[in-house]
C-alpha cells in the first residue's frame, strides 16, 4: 500500500514530498495542472524557512537564485518614516532572500528529482474515502480514465479551494478583506526608485503602495486600488494605470516593460484543525490571509517540514502513532498568529480617516526609532521566532524554542535520511548509553550543549523538544517512553 498520497504540487506539497522521499517513504505527488507556476506570485523565502532548508539538502540552491533584500522601508509625502533593517536578524540568514514562485517550485522539482520523484501532472483527485487505517482515493487522469488507490496518509497541499479539505467538510473560517488590489510586476528607472536592496512601503491617504525587488532587476508593485462590484471584477490594469497610481503615492520613478499586470483580493481563513484522521492539510488548503510581511509561503513549507519527519518516524515505525497528534495543535497555534500579523499589518496600512494616518505615521515615526522595535520587526517577518511552548511534544525550560543553528557543532538536527532526536549533553559516555536506550528515536552519538549545566533533546526539525538540568536523565527517559514505538 502506497504511504502517502500528496494533492498539491506547490511548493508546500514539493517540500513535503522532498522531506519523505528524504526519509524513505513511498510517496505520489500529483497536480491537476499541467505545468508549475509560470509566474512569480509568493516572492520571499525568510530566515527560517532557509534555515529549514538547510537541513533539507537545497539551500545552496536557493541562495544562488534568489536577490538579498537587507531592510524594509515605511514611507509617507516624501518622507521616511523608518527602518526594519535585516541584519540584526538572529540567523546566518540574515536577510529576505527575493526569489519568485516559479523559481521556488523549480528549484524543489529539482531537488526533488534526487530521490527519484516526480509530479504527476493532469492528475485530480476526485473523492476520497477514509477507513480503518488508510484512505481510498480516485484519481482522474487526463484522459479522462479513473483509478483508486489505497494510501495510509492522504495530504492535503492543494490551496484556498482544497479538494482535500472540501471532502473533510472542514468550515473554513474568516472573510474577503473587501478592496481589490492591484500587482504589477515590472521594471522601475529613475533616481527616485528605492533601493534595489530592500523592501519599501509608502503609506499614502488613498492606500498603500508597496514595491518588492525581483531577480533580474525586475520589481513588484502592489497598491490596494478600493472595493468593486464583485459581479463585476475590474479588467486588468494597464502599465499606464500602474504609473499613474505610483506618481500619486510614490512618484520619483518610471514603470517600464510589464510581464504580469493584475488584480486581487485579500481572504484571511483558516481551519480549526489541521487533521482529521489520516486525512491532513498544509499550507493554502489550512490558513490563507494578507500577503502583508510575506509570510504565506514560508508558513506552508514549515507546515511540510513539521509534518515529513512525524509521518516518517511512524511510517517506519520508529515513533508512536500519537506523535502525529501534535501536528495539527502545533501549527493551528502558528497558522492562529501569522493571520493576526498579517492581518494587523494590513489594517495598519489600509487605514482611511485622515487622523487616524497621521496618528499611525507619528507612531511609526517615534517606534521605529528605537533599534529593539525595529529588530522585533524584523525578527517577527524573518519567523525566527516561531516557537511550539505549549505543544504536547514540549517539556522543560526552553522547549518549544528553535534551536538556532549556531548554537550546533555538527549538521543541522535531521539533515540525515532517517529522522531523528539529538540528544545534547556534557557527560558524552553517559549520553552514549542513554542514546542506546532508544535508537530508533536518539542520534547514537551525543553533542556537547552550549551549555554544559543542561540536558537537551532536540527535535529532526530544529526546535526543543525537551529540556532540563545536566542529571535529569529520568525525566529525559520518561519523554522518550512516550514517544516510544513499544508504547502500549
Amino acid at each position: 500500500m502506497l504511504q502517502a498520497l500528496i494533492v498539491g504540487a506547490g511548493p508546500v506539497g514539493l517540500t513535503l514530498a522532498a522531506e519523505l522521499a528524504r526519509y524513505g517513504i513511498g510517496l505520489r505527488l500529483i497536480d491537476k495542472s499541467p505545468q508549475p507556476t509560470q509566474t512569480s506570485k509568493a516572492l520571499v523565502v525568510w530566515a527560517r524557512t532557509l534555515e529549514l532548508m538547510d537541513r533539507m539538502g537545497c539551500r545552496q540552491a536557493f541562495l544562488d537564485a534568489g536577490l538579498r533584500a537587507h531592510g524594509a522601508t515605511l514611507r509617507s509625502a516624501g518622507s521616511i518614516l523608518g527602518h526594519a533593517r535585516f541584519d540584526a536578524i538572529d540567523s546566518a540568514y540574515n536577510f529576505a532572500l527575493m526569489i519568485p514562485q516559479r523559481e521556488t517550485e523549480r528549484l524543489l522539482i529539482e531537488h526533488l528529482a534526487t530521490f527519484g520523484v516526480a509530479v504527476e501532472r493532469e492528475v485530480e483527485l476526485v473523492s476520497f474515502v477514509t477507513g480503518d487505517g488508510h484512505v481510498e482515493a480516485t484519481l482522474r487522469h487526463a484522459d479522462g480514465a479513473e483509478e483508486t488507490i489505497s494510501t495510509s496518509w492522504l495530504i492535503g497541499c492543494d490551496g484556498a479551494h482544497s479538494k482535500v479539505r472540501h471532502g473533510l467538510d472542514l468550515a473554513f473560517a474568516g472573510e474577503a478583506q473587501g478592496d481589490d488590489w492591484l500587482l504589477a510586476d515590472i521594471r522601475l528607472e529613475g533616481d527616485g526608485a528605492p533601493p534595489g536592496d530592500e523592501i519599501a512601503t509608502y503609506l499614502h491617504r488613498d492606500g498603500p503602495l508597496v514595491v518588492f525587488p525581483i531577480p533580474g532587476g525586475r520589481a513588484r508593485v502592489i497598491a490596494q486600488v478600493g472595493k468593486t462590484d464583485p459581479a463585476h471584477p475590474r479588467p486588468d490594469p494597464t502599465l499606464d494605470a500602474v504609473q499613474a497610481l505610483t506618481d500619486r503615492r510614490a512618484g520619483g520613478f518610471r514603470v517600464v516593460d510589464p510581464v504580469w499586470l493584475t488584480h486581487f483580493r485579500i481572504n484571511e481563513r483558516k481551519v480549526s484543525q489541521y487533521a482529521q484522521g489520516r486525512a491532513v492539510l498544509a499550507g493554502d488548503a489550512a490558513h490563507i490571509h494578507s500577503p502583508a510581511g510575506g509570510q504565506g509561503m514560508n508558513t506552508g513549507m514549515q507546515d511540510a517540514i513539521n509534518l515529513a519527519w512525524k509521518l516518517a518516524m511512524v511510517e517506519r515505525e520508529q515513533a508512536a502513532p500519537s506523535l502525529l497528534d501534535s501536528y495539527s495543535p502545533e501549527r493551528n497555534a502558528v497558522g492562529d498568529l501569522v493571520l493576526r500579523n498579517a492581518g494587523r499589518l494590513t489594517d495598519m496600512a489600509t487605514l482611511s480617516n485622515p487622523v487616524a494616518q497621521g496618528l499611525r505615521n507619528l507612531a511609526l515615526r517615534f517606534m521605529l526609532g528605537f533599534h529593539a522595535v525595529q529588530d522585533k520587526m524584523a525578527a517577527t517577518m524573518s519567523e525566527v521566532e516561531i516557537a511550539y511552548p505549549d505543544s504536547p511534544l514540549s517539556r522543560g525550560p526552553q522547549a518549544g524554542m528553535r534551536w538556532a543553528p549556531a548554537q550546533d557543532d555538527g549538521k543541522p538536527p535531521g539533515s540525515g535520511s532517517v529522522p531523528l532526536f539529538v540528544l545534547y549533553a556534557a557527560d558524552s559516555e553517559r549520553g552514549a548509553t542513554f542514546a542506546a536506550r532508544f535508537p530508533a528515536l536518539l542520534e547514537p552519538t551525543p553533542r556537547r550543549p552550549p551549555d554544559g549545566d543542561r540536558l537537551i533533546l532536540v527535535r529532526p526539525d530544529g526546535y526543543v523538544g525537551f529540556s532540563g538540568t545536566a542529571e535529569s536523565w529520568e525525566e529525559a527517559g520518561d519523554y522518550l517512553a512516550r514517544l516510544s514505538p513499544d508504547r502500549p
